[in-house]
């Protein structure tokens, strides 16, 4: 009760219009903006409540409080103010003021969603996508998407590429795939321009174009997006679309390897191996193929192994050779990974054999979702 008859006094002391308030805000001065608005509130302006409430979500002039930022929004949103149902919508996503409830989310996120805006659509399409607060529908993601996307939302458009290439909720249809990644990809969106990128080179959907496949992937590894760096690496590994170029593909396999892609981890394994771009350096080999091994990668696992049954960049180890061969093997149907499993295995006392496929299943009870 004293914290209302204290707002409420700060707010008394402004006479300013709605629209003064509303300006004091746009150029920063959000004292002013806050004692303006704050009146304006209290007297029920659904616009001035929207903004108080961002005012409180973002610290602006006030203490950052996420649950004074739900109590104005809910009132501005209780009024029709879609701005406000969006925001609302998000707070009960996050869990931010509130305790987290995506059926509530879904709840304000679809009255924001019927009054057109835009990100309410995207974020009600992701919802039906993932299934939070709803049973998963993939036709439905695609409804809202599509309702973002018409509006122009570059995210919403990756998405419904998405939904095309996979033929989620859609018939599968790599032309629409591509035709949407470009819409947002144009916008920079760095995952639709990876996307657009592998449809090039793979000739998805488009016309096989190596230069122009590199071309995307630049875009998007440019912005930091680890597929695209992988991509990239590989066209400069491959000496598709650019000139081959050892060097460049390290740059880039290393770029993406760093952030945790394991293809890249994989390949970066691979030049240290082959010295292909970097002086060879099996104990480096050794360190990416674990990193990518470790993620399930199978090749890497296969590799690995090879390296503890030849004892490059490790001590020879025939037990850690069969644990990784015996792990890939159950991922490939490649009768050489069996056969070397196989060959292995032979070399093994029995103690030693079990030992490695208790350390296998270990490995995967501890990997497992």
């Amino acid at each position: 009760m004293v914290l209302l008859l204290l707002m409420s006094s700060a707010f008394s002391a402004s006479a300013q219009t709605y629209e003064e308030a509303l300006a004091a805000y746009q150029r920063g001065d959000y004292a002013t903006a806050y004692r303006g608005l704050g009146i304006h509130a209290t007297q029920g302006n659904a616009s001035a409540q929207y903004n108080l409430g961002v005012m409180y979500y973002e610290g602006q002039g006030v203490p950052q409080d996420y649950a004074e930022a739900v109590k104005w929004h809910r009132k501005a949103a209780d009024q029709g103010n879609a701005s406000a149902q969006y925001n609302l919508g998000f707070m009960y996503y996050e869990g931010q003021g509130v305790p987290q409830d995506y059926a509530e989310a879904v709840k304000w996120y679809r009255k924001a969603a019927d009054q057109g805006d835009a990100s309410a659509q995207y974020n009600l399409g992701f919802i039906y996508n993932m299934g939070q607060g709803v049973p998963r529908d993939y036709a439905e993601a695609v409804k809202w998407y599509r309702k973002a996307a018409d509006q122009g939302d570059a995210i919403a458009q990756s998405n419904l590429g998405v939904m095309y290439y996979e033929g989620q909720g859609v018939p599968q249809d790599y032309a629409e795939a591509a035709k949407w990644y470009r819409k947002a990809a144009d916008q920079g969106n760095a995952i639709a321009q990876s996307n657009l990128g592998s449809k090039y080179h793979k000739g998805q959907g488009v016309p096989q174009d190596y230069a122009k496949a590199a071309k995307w992937y630049r875009k998007a590894a440019e912005q930091g997006n680890a597929s695209a760096q992988f991509g990239l690496g590989l066209m400069y590994h491959k000496g598709q679309g650019v000139p081959q170029d050892y060097a460049e593909a390290v740059k880039w396999f290393h770029k993406a390897a760093d952030q945790g892609n394991a293809s890249a981890q994989f390949g970066l394994g691979v030049m240290y191996h082959k010295g292909q771009g970097v002086p060879q350096d099996y104990a480096e080999a050794v360190k990416w193929f674990r990193k990518a091994a470790d993620q399930g990668d199978a090749d890497a696992q296969f590799n690995l192994g090879l390296m503890y049954d030849k004892g490059q960049g490790v001590p020879q180890d025939f037990v850690r050779a069969y644990l990784w061969l015996n792990l890939s093997a159950s991922r490939r149907s490649d009768k050489r990974v069996q056969e070397l499993r196989d060959e292995v295995a032979a070399r093994l006392t029995p103690a030693d054999l079990a030992l490695a496929q208790r350390l296998a299943r270990e490995w995967r009870s501890k990997t497992a979702p």
